[in-house]
């Protein structure tokens, strides 16, 4: 059985990080693996999307609409966004965080309000946080990605004694002068 993880986001957030060490982790379990990515003006606060595809035998990266297993969306906006992507039944994970595209902040647009209750209609198993709040709160708001790491391993229950030892993976993939941060900030997301 192949799984399916859609990581979404906004340039700058982490996305891409988060993906590689999912994946290295599920390299670690014996999986075929499978990863993109696709960077949308990322350097302009445009969309980051990373698709994630694990199981025995994988034979494309690419996720199609109601085909993901799990959404990681790093915003709100990117979790509307990307929502269709989710299949029936499938696990969204919520950072309940804004960050505003040019037209809201020239004022030409409103950011959309009432996104988490919507998402909350639309999808049965959803788990909203506020990584971001998590991560500042632990000494830099850049340490979101690795919450949500962490409550993404949990949520795809490869949080378990015989996994990868998922801090090493954290520490080795980080600045050195940020690896106990983010040791912290992916315990945190275990425990979020």
């Amino acid at each position: 059985m192949t799984r399916s993880v859609l990581l979404v986001g906004v340039g700058g957030q982490g996305t891409i990080l988060t993906s590689k060490v999912l994946a290295g982790g599920l390299i670690k379990l014996g999986h075929d693996v499978k990863m993109s990515e696709i960077h949308g003006m990322a350097q302009r606060g445009g969309s980051v999307t990373t698709q994630v595809r694990y199981g025995e035998k994988v034979y494309s990266p690419s996720i199609g609409k109601g085909e993901a297993d799990v959404l990681v969306a790093f915003e709100k906006v990117e979790a509307l966004r990307w929502l269709p992507w989710l299949k029936k039944g499938g696990t969204l994970i919520v950072n309940d965080y804004e960050i505003y595209s040019l037209p809201v902040l020239t004022g030409a647009e409103n950011y959309p309000e009432g996104i988490v209750e919507q998402l909350e209609k639309a999808v049965e198993r959803i788990i909203v946080l506020n990584a971001a709040k998590i991560a500042a709160d632990l000494g830099s708001i850049k340490a979101q990605n690795i919450v949500l790491l962490g409550v993404l391993v949990r949520a795809l229950g490869l949080d378990g004694k015989d996994g990868p030892d998922w801090l090493k993976m954290v520490r080795e993939n980080v600045p050195a002068g940020l690896r106990d941060l983010n040791a912290r900030a992916f315990e945190a997301g275990m425990n979020a």
